[in-house]
């Protein structure tokens, strides 16, 4: 078995997420951002927007300043000339898929015949009749909002008031179960909010009329998930969609057999890994990224440790007495390396990009880190149209770097 070192595997994982070549030379285009997911297979989406939605992010970490139009219009809609590129599903957790990627978590969407969570099914039974009037009242409207869905049905939250930050009625609990069913789609978003539609309207003939056996699903989604890792251990595999270890074993194994995938051993990992037949390994990596904390190069935050040796955790859910780092927190990543990290908030009504915090790992607390991350804050400021960047005084590299300023 072939054995690679552990920093040839973090070029080569590197290198299969888009960071090895150089930025775009002119504007990037709808087809320099489709390339983006092209590498990553997947963007995740999150609500919190403590500076820009986490599904902008990664595109930006890997080809600079971007229309963010460009990522909307090829998501949320659709035209002849322009037909949709990505549509919305449960991946990694709620990601942006490539459309033609839907009909492989039918298998997921059968297991979520009645919603994600167990009160789905609490709500069936207590409103039987509320899944069909759901359906026909988007058939009715088309795309809508939950809110507005309840509306148009005329109905209040009909069961107990739920004691729970999401506060989710009947109504949204339903339309959240279609989703995760495949009978709903998301047609656009608007101030974030899910706009449900039919899936015979989101969803092109062709695409949902393709039907593909679990097995042979879960085989092409690892496949997608090697390609998007470089290298790889079964764990790191299984996370990338989401998926269960009695459902990637037998698809890895078929992969070594085709020749997709090589087993190889990397110097100081702990468990075996995978290279997949087209990753490549470049001689460096330079270049700098702010890293969202959903960016699929670490949203795995074991392969983040054992890559980079990154001890990485979001602490938005930390009380701040306890929090560490801060509230929402980018790694920087420099010429390859976690080399250190930035607590960001956008405030666009005053026009600044607050920096509370700046750390660095060990052994990089440098002038020339400080330099590429006040450079790297100067291009995201701009790509945000923010004007002022302003320097807090927690961390080790907060002094250094706002002296850059």
């Amino acid at each position: 078995m072939r054995q690679i070192s552990a920093a040839t595997a973090r070029r080569i994982a590197l290198a299969a997420q888009g960071f090895a070549g150089r930025l775009p030379a002119s504007a990037p285009t709808r087809r320099t951002v489709l390339g983006v997911v092209d590498k990553t297979q997947l963007l995740q989406i999150d609500s919190v927007s403590a500076v820009v939605r986490a599904h902008y992010a990664p595109v930006f970490s890997r080809i600079g300043e971007y229309d963010r139009t460009l990522l909307d219009d090829a998501v949320w809609s659709h035209s002849a000339r322009k037909p949709r590129q990505f549509v919305e599903y449960w991946a990694h957790e709620a990601a942006l898929l490539p459309v033609e990627d839907w009909p492989l978590m039918r298998w997921r969407m059968r297991e979520f015949e009645f919603g994600r969570w167990s009160h789905a099914r609490r709500v069936n039974e207590r409103n039987p009749g509320l899944v069909d009037d759901v359906l026909a009242a988007v058939a009715e409207v088309g795309p809508a909002g939950a809110g507005a869905i309840e509306k148009y049905l005329e109905r209040g939250n009909n069961g107990p008031k739920r004691s729970s930050w999401w506060d989710l009625s009947d109504t949204k609990i339903v339309c959240e179960q279609l989703f995760a069913s495949g009978e709903l789609s998301v047609d656009k978003r608007v101030a974030f909010t899910r706009q449900y539609d039919l899936t015979e309207r989101v969803i092109p003939a062709h695409v949902r009329e393709r039907d593909v056996d679990e097995a042979d699903a879960i085989r092409e989604l690892v496949t997608r998930s090697a390609r998007a890792l470089g290298i790889a251990t079964e764990p790191d595999l299984r996370d990338y969609y989401r998926l269960k270890r009695i459902q990637t074993e037998p698809a890895i194994a078929e992969l070594v057999d085709s020749g997709v995938l090589e087993p190889v051993t990397v110097s100081g990992w702990d468990k075996p890994a995978y290279l997949h037949s087209e990753a490549r390994a470049p001689r460096k990596i330079t270049g700098s990224a702010l890293l969202c904390p959903f960016d699929p190069l670490i949203f795995c935050r074991p392969r983040t440790q054992q890559i980079f040796g990154f001890h990485f955790r979001i602490e938005i859910y930390t009380p701040e007495p306890k929090r560490v780092h801060g509230y929402y927190v980018f790694p920087f990543l420099l010429d390859g390396e976690l080399v250190g990290r930035v607590d960001l908030r956008a405030e666009r009504g005053t026009g600044r990009l607050l920096v509370p915090a700046a750390f660095t790992e060990d052994g990089h607390r440098t002038d020339r880190v400080a330099s590429e991350l006040a450079d790297a804050l100067r291009r995201m400021a701009k790509w945000l149209e923010i004007d002022e960047i302003v320097i807090g005084e927690r961390g080790d590299l907060a002094a250094m770097l706002a002296a850059k300023f």
